[in-house]
Formats: structure tokens, sequence, C-alpha cells
């Protein structure tokens, strides 16, 4: 008599750990807040969403950075953000063919009013050893122009006019 065998049960797949969240306040070259900055990510991904009031910035395309560090407090030039993170040896530019740094991010579109509602996506991890929020946390940093995405240092966008401290 032969018994019928049942097959074993299939394995259940690992719950993902939940994405962080982390938010800021955007303040603009005035000190005053403009707006908020949500960051949400993993170890893999940051996506941030950005809600500016009306008359916070001038209305156009504008180029948006992460910088190193998570201090805003020098309003009138926003300087203490410093550089982009992890430049890696990498140059400046989504469009560059000898980068994109670490700090690249799509430009966004402030509407006739200077408000702007934009979400954008960045592969660098928000978490993790490597990721924006590590010891010194990082600035996402809106600047006066739009990004080329190719030109050295930043891509032509200009003047810093805006800028958000995620702290870890």
């Amino acid at each position: 008599v032969a018994l019928a065998q049942t097959p074993a049960p299939a394995p259940v797949p690992a719950a993902s750990p939940a994405p962080t969240v982390v938010k800021a306040e955007l303040v603009g070259n005035n000190g005053k807040p403009i707006g908020t900055a949500t960051a949400t990510g993993t170890d893999r991904v940051t996506i941030v969403r950005l809600v500016l009031q009306p008359g916070a910035i001038p209305p156009g395309w504008h180029g948006i950075h992460f910088h190193a560090v998570a201090d805003c407090s020098d309003t009138e030039k926003f300087l203490a953000s410093k550089a982009h993170v992890n430049h890696g040896g990498k140059a400046h530019g989504l469009l560059n063919p000898n980068g994109p740094d670490e700090g690249d991010l799509p430009n966004i579109f402030a509407v006739a009013d200077g408000s702007v509602s934009a979400e954008v996506t960045s592969p660098v991890g928000l978490t993790g050893a490597n990721g924006l929020l590590s010891a010194t946390g990082f600035a996402l940093v809106v600047h006066a122009a739009p990004d080329d995405h190719t030109t050295q240092p930043i891509g032509g966008a200009g003047a810093r006019i805006a800028c958000a401290a995620f702290k870890p």
C-alpha cells in the first residue's frame, strides 16, 4: 500500500520592514517656513514629496539636490549644508556620462503662484550604513534656476533659495 505524501507548505516570504518616514520644514532665504518636505525610504531608495505654499519660490523650473549636512541655519545662502552627499568621485548630472553623483535629483516646477506639489525619487537609500540619514543627516536644497543635469559643478542651477534639514 502506497501512502500519499502531503506536499510541504510553501515558505512564507519574510515581511519587508516598513519604510522610514522623516519630515522637515523648508525655509526660504528670509528664514521663514515656506513648505514641507517628506522623505520616505529604505536602504535602497528615497522618495521625497515637496509641498511649498503660494509665494514660496519664483514660478518656473528649479534644481533640487541632496546636500551632505542637515544644516539650513545660514538662511542667506544655505552654505552650511555643504556640497552634495556622497560624491564618490562622480561628476554632477543625471545626464552626465561620468555621473550622476548621489545628490542629483530631477527638477521641480513652481506654478504661477509660486507653489509646488512634487514628488521625486532617488536610488540613494534613506537608511542603512551609507543612507542619507547617516551621522550628519542631509539637507534638501532648492536652487533659483533649473539644473541642466550636465554642467559642472551644479548644472547651472544658481543660488540656493530654500532648504530643509533632515536629521537622523
